[in-house]
């Protein structure tokens, strides 16, 4: 069973268009399909090409009303608060970022994030989808001393420990990985990431 994650790809149809001719059983987007929410109509049909489900949750750039009138528009499982089991896994999946200067439509304060999480601590094994990064890793990294992540979700991280932790939002960490603790941990951006279930 492979899994293809992958965010932020802001209206680029070329990348979206690469990612669903790869062949996955099924495919989850992090948010960020477009910017501002203007362009979703574009990204729509290239998605529908895809052979196989797809989860999608909303980014900084939507709001949880656009994406989910998106997933039923075109067919796909909104996938913002919610988890999924998928062969005996747990896959948790939390949109939005938190609060940057921009004025961006989703947005999270810390103890909204620190509320949405709290149910999914004792889900074992689990894999945990967010569009925000944890604060102060090499996945939220936007230049030399420049972190704009989420303590709310590095708390979680290193007290839940979920098997694996996938990203997006900060592009200049795109294909980072890490480990944090026992956590394996990816910035999947454009590029996606392909996590097999074994």
């Amino acid at each position: 069973m492979n899994l293809l994650i992958f965010s932020d790809l802001h209206g680029d149809v070329k990348a979206l268009q690469r990612l669903v001719d790869t062949a996955a059983d099924a495919y989850f987007v992090a948010g960020d399909l477009a910017t501002f929410s203007r362009g979703l109509e574009k990204m729509g049909p290239i998605l529908q090409t895809a052979r196989a489900p797809v989860y999608v949750m909303p980014g900084n750039h939507e709001s949880e009303a656009d994406i989910a009138a998106f997933c039923g528009q075109y067919g796909f499982v909104f996938f913002h608060d919610r988890v999924v089991e998928i062969e005996g896994r747990h896959i948790a999946g939390l949109g939005y970022s938190n609060i940057t200067p921009f004025k961006t439509p989703g947005e999270y304060s810390e103890p909204e994030f620190a509320e949405r999480l709290k149910p999914w601590a004792s889900l074992k094994p689990l894999i945990l989808i967010c569009h925000c990064p944890p604060l102060n890793t090499a996945l939220d990294r936007a230049g030399e001393g420049l972190h704009f992540g989420s303590p709310a979700i590095k708390k979680f991280i290193e007290e839940s420990q979920p098997e694996w932790f996938f990203c997006g939002h900060i592009h200049e960490a795109e294909g980072v990985s890490t480990t944090l603790g026992k956590t394996c941990a990816v910035n999947v951006g454009k590029r996606g990431y392909m996590l097999e279930l074994t």
